[in-house]
């Protein structure tokens, strides 16, 4: 258990997360309030690991549902066995044979056989998907339910009841309720706008692109080799590519793959022929690469400008008495 948002930040930090305080609160508020999270913002910016640490953190099962189109019920709560039944169907023969036995005519006989239902459409015959495992869970456990903005609308309102109650309903069982209320995780990627009940019944956490200061500090945990002036330059890049029109923006998770390869390289400094080559580890379109090469000149340049600019006057002037300083 969390006991303050402080030590969300700590745990999360020994999990190699690097995160700021409105996160933080947000982990912390949607354990102690038992509401689910729904996390939004551009893709690569660490959604998805951030529910991934939090069950490590929080030594939880982590229970994942990738979403897609067309996902229904049966893929994401549970399926039946239907070899499994068949199998048995044909062990049991002579006993239904039996159970046959002396019927008048067939509608008799179905009778008799139906008496047997729940013997094949039982929990023996059952295939739990995420939702079921997550919510019949031995141990409190963590439901990622991952790009939800993938699954159709229809998924998304069978979702409510999940959410809601934390519960399910299988016709052949009845209601399952949870045994321990699982902590919930939702991304997405706002491939589509979610609906107000989703939003309603979540607490929203939107994650965009981190600051400088913070992406720097990310770097540094996540590629501890890398020089500190590479990475400094690597972060000042990333930000100017960030403010060019390209179809596919660059986030946290390709700058961490940048500083891999530049490590591999053995690099110590960046020049343009340098990111020339290494363009295509950050840039997934040929014509976002064309862009980037169009303005690489005049990144590179504010790269060496920017600390001139931004250096201390030589002569700072004085406070005045009794300031806040």
């Amino acid at each position: 258990m969390f006991e303050s948002v402080e030590q969300v930040l700590e745990r999360l930090a020994g999990e190699h997360y690097i995160c700021d305080k409105n996160i933080a609160t947000v982990v912390f508020l949607a354990q102690k309030l038992e509401k689910p999270v729904l996390v939004e913002g551009p893709a690569g910016v660490g959604k998805t690991e951030l529910a991934k640490v939090v069950a490590s953190a929080l030594g939880r099962p982590l229970i994942r549902l990738q979403c897609y189109e067309g996902l229904d019920e049966a893929k994401a709560l549970y399926e039946w066995e239907y070899s499994k039944q068949l199998l048995y169907t044909q062990i049991l023969k002579e006993k239904f044979t039996e159970a046959m036995a002396g019927a008048r005519n067939l509608r008799e006989a179905a009778e008799r056989v139906g008496q047997e239902d729940s013997v094949f459409f039982s929990r023996d015959f059952i295939v739990p998907r995420p939702l079921l495992n997550a919510i019949t869970c031995e141990e409190p456990a963590l439901l990622l339910i991952d790009e939800v903005d993938k699954s159709d609308p229809e998924f998304e309102a069978f979702l409510l009841e999940v959410l809601s109650d934390f519960q399910v309903t299988v016709p052949e069982l009845g209601t399952i309720r949870a045994r321990h209320r699982p902590l919930v995780f939702l991304t997405s990627n706002n491939a589509r706008e979610l609906s107000d009940a989703l939003k309603r019944r979540c607490l929203h956490l939107f994650i965009d692109y981190p600051s400088p200061e913070l992406e720097r500090r990310i770097v540094e945990e996540k590629v501890p080799g890398a020089a500190q002036g590479l990475i400094a330059e690597l972060v000042h890049m990333m930000h100017g590519l960030r403010e060019l029109d390209l179809k596919k923006t660059p986030s946290i998770s390709e700058t961490l793959d940048w500083a891999r390869a530049l490590l591999v390289l053995n690099a110590s400094e960046l020049d343009a022929e340098l990111v020339h080559q290494t363009l295509n580890v950050i840039l997934k379109y040929e014509g976002d690469v064309r862009k980037a090469e169009h303005e690489l000149d005049r990144l590179l340049r504010a790269r060496v400008e920017e600390p001139r600019a931004t250096a201390p006057s030589a002569a700072p002037p004085a406070r005045k008495k009794g300031g806040l300083h």
